[in-house]
């Protein structure tokens, strides 16, 4: 075993002849080992969190979405249908058309967005898995709406009498008051509620899903006219790969987008609050470790004269040096293992048996990751290093030789 290891060891493992210095080594360690445990934590927390929230974006996204390259619709033809139909590494396609309108139901109102849709968009996203009343009931003048429009509104499922009306401008030319002379300015449409969705609350008020050839209708477009299409990806799909074929297929009119791409602002969002969360915690961890420092140089002075002993038979300063440094990352290390032990104890409890909650039916979202194992980990060791480098650079030769 080598001679530096060995020491520290033994100095790890003994007791002081002074009772305040194991205090104060008992109390380093515990700080350790609650530090590394929060720090596991929090991260592990944020992770729940991180992935509840995009939870939402996995739902209502799907694997890739075309969007045209300018203006606000585009046309597909029935040669780039095909094309797409026979592409590999697609499992489905969904073609949607989406368009500011306002709805009016009993004597209130609000903007919202249509978005018609065809048969395969369930198919494409998990919409149709997150209906909280009736079902996803799509044509026929019938059609989906969030739950907080329908708290908005007043609306109820199935009510053929008092039908939700939604209102869209007509396109032309021209001052609104200038149509109106001739004709309404407006289309409107009679549609039967029958089923709400519950994503997100900003969601939830946002979208009223209709049938596509119906929402053409609507907003007088025609039937090749869309604002995006939806793609589901295989899962062993070079997705790189259909991306250029999808590309190919428009011939450079779409910009395709992943569902990261298309939530870029709660991704970045997330992303920096991790970040912060993280450097946060290190900060204190940095300046708990202070306490290593002041440890170490402790226990250099209360085994003063061992160091004395070991440098009479021959230890270098260099090599006395080097058993404190040791001592302090065996130090920080097995606290910050403990601490991780810990945390993974209390995370995996709440895994189990929700027993923190949000709510009285929703248990706090967490997530165990292997790595936040080894940030936690990596980042104690490190902070570790750079203390017990500093405190064992202490020891000199004069400071050995004046030992009593």
């Amino acid at each position: 075993m080598n001679f530096s290891l060995y020491i520290a060891q033994r100095y790890v493992r003994s007791k002081s002849s002074q009772n305040a210095v194991n205090i104060i080594n008992f109390i380093t360690f515990l700080v350790i080992v609650i530090g590394s445990a929060a720090l596991f934590i929090v991260l592990s927390g944020f992770a729940g969190l991180k992935t509840f929230s995009l939870s939402f974006s996995n739902t209502f996204d799907p694997d890739l979405k075309a969007q045209p390259l300018t203006g606000k619709f585009f046309s597909v033809s029935e040669e780039q249908g095909r094309a797409l139909d026979n592409l590999d590494g697609l499992v489905y396609y969904a073609k949607e058309l989406e368009e500011k309108v306002y709805l009016t139901h009993s004597k209130k109102g609000h903007m919202a967005s249509i978005k018609g849709v065809d048969a395969n968009y369930g198919k494409v996203t998990a919409m149709d898995s997150m209906i909280y009343l009736g079902n996803w009931q799509v044509g026929d003048q019938q059609g989906v709406v969030g739950l907080g429009i329908a708290n908005l509104l007043g609306l109820t499922i199935n009510d053929f009498r008092r039908p939700l009306v939604i209102l869209a401008p007509k396109p032309g030319k021209g001052s609104l008051s200038q149509q109106a002379l001739d004709r309404k300015p407006y289309n409107e449409l009679n549609m039967v509620v029958t089923g709400m969705y519950a994503v997100e609350d900003n969601l939830d008020r946002k979208y009223v899903f209709a049938d596509l050839p119906l929402v053409q209708a609507l907003l007088e477009k025609e039937d090749t006219m869309v604002s995006g299409i939806n793609f589901k990806l295989e899962d062993t799909a070079d997705v790189a790969a259909v991306r250029e074929r999808i590309s190919e297929v428009f011939a450079g009119k779409v910009i395709l987008r992943n569902r990261q791409q298309l939530n870029s602002t709660l991704y970045r969002m997330l992303n920096t609050e991790n970040l912060a969360t993280y450097l946060i915690f290190t900060l204190v961890l940095i300046i708990a470790l202070f306490n290593v420092v002041g440890a170490i140089i402790m226990m250099i002075l209360d085994k003063q004269q061992n160091s004395k002993t070991l440098y009479n038979l021959g230890t270098t300063i260099r090599e006395l040096r080097r058993i404190y440094f040791v001592q302090g990352v065996l130090v920080t290390g097995m606290g910050g293992l403990i601490g991780v032990l810990i945390g993974s104890l209390l995370i995996g409890s709440q895994l189990a048996f929700g027993w923190l909650k949000i709510t009285p039916s929703l248990a706090y979202p967490v997530e165990y990751n292997v790595m936040n194992v080894l940030v936690v980990l990596a980042t104690i060791i490190v902070l570790g290093i750079i203390a017990s480098k500093i405190a064992s650079s202490r020891i000199n030769r004069k400071l050995i030789v004046t030992a009593q």
